[in-house]
């Protein structure tokens, strides 16, 4: 058995969103409220007399580089949104990555926290004791009846977000994956691309999160979401078995043509590699090739254009890109 289900599940986050009391909501907030909210919430952890103070970095997004911010999206550490807000986004991120703090995203601050394979109660957990460390100090916007009170109405109640990361590459080949998403879209469940909200899937990974956070608890919402992720891994897992058994030299030539072209091409675009690397990572499941998944993971973060550039240390051109990926992800894969 694989560890904490990582053959199919890449990672589970945990997301909160939460509001100050005393100060307007982002959309509506003057400049000057925007930076105490960040005073605030900087006070609030780098204060407070834990050590866990000792272990976040801030990133203003004003301060950092384009290519900064694009390789700690690729990295799931802020949002896209949060990217784009330079006049006054920022957030603190604790050094391992498992913690980040958006400040100044659509709500004052969203608390996320993010494990590797199927770990949605250990995240909460985490997210939990952030999230009190935090309110230890600051009075957030709460409403006996409704909950915390949030810039989108979607996150009225516990605020809470709760997403696992899938790779369905046999769900995919066989045909099944449509009716798979439709079913689940309608009991409350959202399903997006690599990036959230407005993003498409690539190479076979999808975003599987709960849409309610109003009349349910937190654990209730994770146990429901738990519940149907761990369908969807039986699925896949049965579609991989059902696909090996039935096109066993299909499955192995596609495979090897994949791992073939990662190895050897010279050109190579995001596009292309996430396709390749989705069949390879199959195959490392299915025993076809020899490559630990944790270390393909790794490898996807790595090309995407924002850390492969910041890896090599210069911007480049999107030919020059392809290029320096194709070359990046032969050695990566051969070491």
């Amino acid at each position: 058995m694989f560890d904490h289900d990582n053959d199919v599940v890449i990672s589970s986050r945990i997301r909160l969103a939460r509001n100050l009391s005393d100060i307007p909501f982002p959309s509506v907030m003057t400049e000057s409220e925007a930076d105490k909210v960040k005073e605030l919430v900087k006070k609030a952890i780098f204060d407070s007399k834990t050590i866990l103070s000792t272990q976040f970095s801030e990133y203003d997004m004003k301060k950092i580089t384009p290519l900064e911010r694009q390789s700690l999206v690729e990295r799931h550490l802020i949002s896209p949104d949060l990217a784009q807000n330079t006049k006054n986004g920022s957030a603190l991120i604790k050094n391992d990555g498992t913690i980040s703090i958006m400040i100044n995203e659509e709500d004052h601050l969203r608390i996320q926290t993010i494990f590797n394979g199927l770990n949605l109660k250990e995240a909460w957990d985490l997210a939990d004791k952030i999230d009190d460390l935090i309110e230890e100090n600051l009075s957030y916007a709460f409403n006996e009846k409704l909950g915390y009170l949030t810039a989108c109405p979607t996150n009225v109640g516990t605020g809470i977000r709760a997403s696992v990361m899938v790779h369905l590459p046999a769900l995919t080949i066989t045909g099944q994956i449509g009716n798979i998403l439709n079913s689940v879209s309608k009991i409350g469940i959202a399903v997006r691309g690599m990036y959230g909200e407005g993003t498409q899937s690539l190479g076979d990974i999808y975003q599987i999160s709960n849409q309610v956070t109003l009349g349910q608890s937190e654990i209730e919402i994770i146990e429901n979401l738990e519940g149907i992720v761990k369908q969807i891994i039986n699925n896949e897992r049965k579609a991989r078995e059902d696909l090996y058994k039935r096109r066993k030299v299909q499955i192995e030539d596609r495979i090897g043509r994949a791992y073939g072209l990662l190895t050897n091409a010279k050109v190579m675009s995001t596009q292309e590699f996430m396709r390749l690397i989705s069949d390879v990572r199959l195959g490392a499941v299915l025993n076809i090739i020899n490559i630990d998944i944790q270390k393909i993971d790794e490898i996807t973060t790595h090309i995407q254009p924002g850390n492969l550039q910041k890896i090599i240390g210069k911007q480049l051109e999107p030919y020059e890109r392809d290029v320096k990926r194709a070359e990046y992800v032969s050695k990566l894969i051969r070491s």
